[in-house]
């Protein structure tokens, strides 16, 4: 109760120095206590026991002291624009890496290396060859990214208050990238096979619309989510390792939790490296449940593959326990860059937009 009247005395009397405390520490003091009053008055976080951080005045507003500034559609907005531009920019290492994982390739389609790979395809197919499928991809990234980036934060943010109050908990982090992986994976399973489907060799498929027309077609409305449950036994291990790894990064490289770009880049970087590399194999797998390969279709006796098992047995038939790992050079070299734009984008769009929306509330 004293704290709070001393806080109420700060507010209303200004910055009065007191005794024997200069007038910036008395300004820091009261903007300290304005702030935990304000908060602990709301029944919201204790704000009135953290202690007072001085801040350089011209740093900008505490990154992630924003929290009320920060809202669902700031996440939304922020993680919408970051997936985005991470599936555009990085779309035709993703094309090199669909093909490098075919089970039984074409003597044409059999490539050393990613960059023999991206040169051949562009000599052979066109400039614009590798950009195949980008459309439906940036279609479907914009609102998967969106859901997945909202959900992580409001989930980190509530497990974290449960687990470790007042504190970052791995568990809480692993677990909010989880759950934040369903709802990803479901908005953005059936561009991932159309777009894997027009990436093959030889596609027959030069429009999104002649894809998708096919195979709904040919192999019902299903077959748009044949490989959902195997990208979620990939995806739920990769977000965990991703989520954690980068989150334990984050408190070595940027333990204040400030807007630093280059922290995000490093940690985002090093995250997607770890968890591809772990999860190639399942990535296989899912690439053969998308293009349901011809040639590997002739080693399965039930016409299509359907499920995990039945995609990890076919792997094994086609290409032994070596085939697990085809195309994990492009799957990292993808993934690094890729986690790493993605990241840096929506800590950058988070922290401008809601810079913006507190720079508007204060000039109301």
């Amino acid at each position: 109760m004293e704290l709070e009247g001393r806080g109420a005395g700060g507010v209303a009397g200004g910055p009065a120095a007191a005794p024997g405390r200069s007038p910036g520490e008395s300004a820091l003091l009261d903007g300290w206590l304005q702030r935990g009053v304000g908060r602990g008055a709301g029944g919201g976080e204790a704000g009135a026991c953290r202690p007072p951080v001085r801040q350089d005045p011209d740093s900008g507003p505490d990154y992630e002291a924003l929290p009320a500034g920060a809202t669902v559609t700031t996440h939304m907005v922020a993680g919408a624009v970051a997936g985005i531009l991470e599936h555009c920019v990085m779309y035709p290492i993703d094309c090199v890496k669909t093909r490098m994982q075919s089970l039984q390739p074409d003597p044409a389609a059999r490539y050393r290396n990613v960059l023999e790979a991206l040169w051949r395809i562009i000599r052979t197919e066109g400039l614009w060859r590798p950009m195949r499928g980008l459309n439906v991809t940036a279609t479907g990234a914009g609102p998967a990214h969106a859901l997945y980036f909202a959900c992580y934060e409001k989930l980190k943010k509530t497990l974290s208050d449960v687990i470790h109050p007042g504190g970052n908990s791995h568990i809480a982090n692993g677990a909010a990238g989880c759950v934040a992986t369903l709802l990803h994976d479901a908005a953005m399973n059936p561009a991932e096979v159309v777009k894997q489907r027009m990436q093959m060799y030889n596609s027959p498929y030069h429009r999104v619309t002649d894809c998708v027309r096919a195979v709904w077609q040919n192999e019902g409305a299903g077959a748009f989510y044949r490989s959902y449950t195997t990208q979620l036994t990939m995806n739920v291990p990769f977000q965990a390792i991703h989520f954690m790894t980068y989150e334990f990064l984050q408190e070595h490289f940027n333990p204040q939790r400030r807007y630093n770009p280059s922290s995000h880049v490093v940690s985002g970087a090093c995250a997607g490296a770890v968890a591809a590399a772990v999860t190639t194999p399942l990535d296989v797998c899912k690439t053969l449940l998308n293009t349901q390969e011809s040639l590997a279709l002739n080693s399965n006796f039930t016409g299509h593959i359907t499920g995990m098992a039945s995609a990890f047995r076919t792997v094994y038939q086609v290409g032994g326990v070596t085939a697990y790992f085809r195309g994990v050079q492009a799957r990292v070299i993808y993934q690094i860059p890729s986690t790493a734009i993605a990241w840096s984008v929506y800590e950058f769009f988070k922290y401008l937009i809601t810079k913006r929306q507190e720079e508007w509330r204060a000039g109301k």
